[in-house]
């Protein structure tokens, strides 16, 4: 995610600026926009291949299961791709002198990698499942747009303490209904633990940013899941088994991570005390 304040100061000095064709330097895109629609790129394109790799198949009665597999897979990875630019826009605009429309870029961009994207693959999969469920799936793919719409929105609005998110970031989100959907258990727990998933979005659970260490971590955790899924699509011996691994993992991470943001906010609490008192004493 992108500070706004940064933004805003940079927009205004931008506006006094202009190159030599007599644009305004604010009109511009900088490097971590790039990254950003790069981001909405990649969640435009798992649309696609949700579209042409598992509804039309389904449809149509054409294409074997491997053929799904591999585009399933496909789809799973332009997110977690997606996910990856993400992670980066904010870096770099931290880094580097970022555009005023990077902020709004952002938010378009999540809506379509981490809004849009997931709740079609929720939509898609309970076309396949079966038609008594479609209903069911249709509100639950629904409950996901809308869950990242306003969670976006909030973002765009809320101040929150510097390090933590209010409610689980989009990115994480589309990762973990995917995650549910990829471990293919009973229709009603799934799309129970769905709308769970949205709700927590929506939810006051903070969670911790993902900056320096965490930073890595969440980097390394992409990169292990993207070649979980690989092996997954290429039926590589046991490559299911780490498939359903790697998604109950996404599950547990999704619970504890806010336990960090926890303990950092008791330890905050204890260390004002602690002031308080050194200050009280003196």
């Amino acid at each position: 995610m992108i500070d706004r304040k940064s933004r805003a100061a940079w927009a205004e000095a931008d506006d006094e600026e202009a190159d030599d064709d007599g644009m305004p330097l604010s009109m511009r895109l900088s490097i971590a926009d790039t990254l950003t629609l790069s981001n909405a790129t990649c969640g435009f394109l798992a649309v696609y291949f949700t579209t042409t790799g598992i509804l039309i198949p389904h449809l149509t009665n054409s294409g074997d299961a491997g053929v799904v597999r591999n585009n399933a897979a496909t789809a799973v990875l332009l997110m977690l791709l997606a996910s990856v630019f993400d992670l980066f826009d904010g870096l770099v605009a931290r880094k580097l002198r970022a555009s005023p429309m990077g902020a709004e870029l952002d938010n378009l961009s999540d809506l379509i990698s981490f809004g849009l994207a997931p709740a079609y693959f929720v939509l898609v999969w309970g076309m396949v499942v079966g038609d008594v469920h479609e209903p069911l799936s249709a509100l639950a793919a629904t409950v996901v747009l809308l869950a990242v719409i306003l969670r976006l929105a909030r973002f765009s609005c809320v101040t929150m303490p510097n390090g933590v998110f209010q409610g689980m970031p989009s990115p994480f989100g589309a990762l973990t209904v995917v995650s549910i959907v990829l471990l293919e258990l009973p229709f009603t727990p799934t799309l129970l633990a769905i709308v769970g998933v949205a709700w927590l979005m929506v939810s006051r659970v903070e969670y911790p940013k993902p900056r320096g260490t965490l930073a890595v971590a969440m980097l390394c955790w992409i990169v292990l899941s993207m070649a979980l899924l690989t092996a997954w699509a290429f039926d590589a011996p046991g490559g299911l088994l780490m498939l359903q691994t790697g998604c109950s993992l996404q599950l547990v991470l999704g619970a504890v991570i806010p336990l960090f943001a926890m303990v950092r906010r008791v330890y905050a609490f204890r260390d004002n005390r602690r002031e308080a008192r050194a200050a009280a004493d003196t």
